[in-house]
């Protein structure tokens, strides 16, 4: 950027360019799908450079699940940085949209939660966000108080706004109404309530997944309509590919890192993915500059093992969650485990009446039930005192102790009364 003056999205000249305006654009555009309203981002950072007056940015959440995941995360690194530059970031809970549920990307109607799961989701959203984001400069706000009080009237005056042909025009509609698979009057009422929350919360700019596009356009759309004064712009973010590296990070998919699991278990998670798919969480998920990101692709190139690279991603993603230094222990664990193949300290321990070994690993918590349990064991992934057993009606006889491990990474100590 030179150090010419800004223009606004009417064409009319503002301030002159702060010099810090590219780093902070450039940090802002890191890892973006699209963005729409570029120049009035750069003008809303530009005038906090100059002035330090802030501005606000929103991203949205429904707690239709207990625990957040790193997919989510990614939103919420960006809003970190966002914060950096002079955003007090609007964390909206989606307690009223929860109980409809959102149908971007699905197939099928959502089944509707009740107010007492998204009640009880939206606590632990709240004490897991500030693991990330800076607690002075967010606010917390839930989108039933606006909802609640537009009412009946309010709603059906908003559904005058967008006409059916403009919904089947979105891209999972279409394809459903083709297929001639139902889709409930309330997914069609879904994007113009968060496309009002915008309208309620005078936001300057929104941010969500790329899956999001059609309802973070509704709020644009809705704060012309209703004369807000501002169209705010609109940050889209890639989604995060989970473990299995083909599809997006997922709890129903299974291929998920809770940011509230154990640090071992992070890390081991972490280091599972493959060498192509770190390159993507670096820019995603890591705090390091695009500089240092490019530097360790280098020295992969000219011969360091990934690995190394992958476990440095790994210790700065357990010490976000669980503390500086925990990383390193988790490090410490895991080689300990895998590489020298020695037992944990720390494996919890089980006082058992005298019993097979398959309902041992079903009482232990090894296995969620008898049947996963022989099939470990078929597979040859179930070890007592590090010697690997293939009987699957073996005894774990009376007044002995046991070490039993599934995998390299599940262990119980059991004492056998």
């Amino acid at each position: 950027m030179d150090n010419k003056k800004l223009k606004t999205e009417n064409g009319e000249l503002s301030m002159e360019k702060h010099p810090k305006l590219e780093e902070a654009m450039a940090e802002i555009q890191r890892g973006s799908s699209e963005i729409i309203g570029m120049e009035y981002i750069e003008n809303l950072i530009n005038k906090y450079l100059q002035t330090g007056e802030r501005f606000t940015i929103k991203a949205g959440f429904d707690p239709t699940a207990p625990d957040l995941h790193l997919g989510h995360t990614v939103l919420l690194q960006k809003l970190k940085t966002f914060q950096k530059y002079g955003a007090t970031v609007q964390f909206l809970i989606g307690d009223f949209t929860a109980q409809i549920g959102d149908p971007s990307g699905k197939s099928a109607t959502r089944k509707m939660l009740t107010p007492d799961e998204v009640a009880k989701n939206a606590e632990t959203y709240k004490e897991q966000v500030f693991k990330i984001l800076d607690r002075e400069n967010t606010e917390v706000v839930f989108n039933s108080k606006w909802l609640n009080a537009l009412g009946a009237a309010g709603i059906v005056e908003l559904t005058t706004t967008y006409t059916v042909a403009r919904m089947l025009e979105r891209d999972d509609f279409e394809k459903r109404f083709k297929s001639q698979t139902p889709i409930a009057i309330s997914e069609f009422i879904y994007p113009l309530l968060q496309g009002y929350d915008s309208v309620a919360l005078k936001s300057d700019i929104e941010i969500g997944g790329t899956d999001q596009k059609f309802n973070l356009l509704m709020g644009r759309q809705l704060q012309k309509t209703y004369n807000v004064g501002k169209e705010q712009s609109v940050i889209m973010m890639p989604l995060l590919v989970g473990l299995d590296g083909i599809n997006k990070m997922s709890k129903s998919l299974g291929n998920y890192i809770g940011i509230t699991e154990d640090p071992n278990t992070i890390f081991a998670k972490v280091l599972s993915i493959s060498d192509e798919l770190m390159w993507d969480w670096y820019e995603l998920l890591s705090e390091k500059s695009l500089k240092e990101i490019e530097e360790l692709k280098q020295k992969v190139k000219e011969g360091m093992n990934p690995k190394i690279a992958k476990e440095a991603l790994a210790i700065e993603i357990v010490d976000r969650f669980h503390g500086e230094g925990a990383g390193i222990k988790a490090k410490e664990h895991f080689d300990k485990v895998h590489k020298q193949g020695q037992i944990p300290d720390d494996i919890p321990e089980f006082e058992l009446d005298e019993q097979n070994i398959v309902d041992a690993l079903v009482n232990t918590k090894l296995a969620s039930s008898k049947s996963e349990a022989r099939r470990h064991i078929k597979g040859g992934a179930v070890r007592i005192n590090q010697e690997k057993i293939d009987d699957q009606n073996l005894i774990l006889k009376s007044g002995e102790e046991y070490i039993l491990q599934i995998g390299k990474r599940k262990f119980a100590k059991v004492k056998v009364k």
